[in-house]
């Protein structure tokens, strides 16, 4: 199976890189990984509602282009479905057997997505209702997709 993440912005903190590629590590046996960053759209604190939608469109269209036809895209949004682990790697394991197509994990910038991401993914994911910053759920996102795959192989999950 390959998973790809597509991520609005760069990764700036030692930390959260440290981790991002800790589990990339972890997950080598279990998939193939693709990790694509589009460029934020640089942007005023305080926005219009059109300079929001410009910035949106603007990064969708990025992010759109990185997508192909096929791909099952699952983009995060607070307004998503939430899922527990048990529940994601379930998604993983019926996706494996039944499906077969890439899977596309989106993850916004500190803006949201465009509705036109939005309009392409087959499901939209929540983990929580907090807000996260986008360049730390990328790092959870990984670690909940390499706990999917040690329940799915019945393994033990050291902390």
């Amino acid at each position: 199976m390959k998973i790809k993440i597509i991520s609005v912005g760069k990764i700036k903190e030692k930390y959260l890189e440290g981790g991002i590629n800790e589990y990339i590590k972890r997950l080598t046996p279990y998939i193939k990984l693709k990790l694509i960053e589009v460029p934020d759209e640089k942007a005023p604190e305080n926005l219009t509602v059109n300079e929001l939608r410009q910035v949106l469109t603007i990064e969708g269209s990025k992010i759109m282009s990185k997508i192909a036809q096929n791909d099952y895209v699952i983009s995060l949004a607070i307004k998503g479905k939430e899922k527990n682990s048990e529940q994601l790697a379930d998604f993983f394991n019926k996706h494996m057997i039944y499906n077969g197509r890439d899977i596309v994990f989106v993850i916004g910038g500190s803006n949201g997505l465009s509705k036109e991401v939005i309009d392409r993914s087959n499901e939209l994911l929540s983990f929580s209702n907090f807000t996260f910053p986008h360049q730390l759920m990328r790092l959870i996102l990984l670690e909940q997709i390499y706990r999917s795959f040690k329940i799915i192989k019945n393994e033990p999950y050291h902390k």
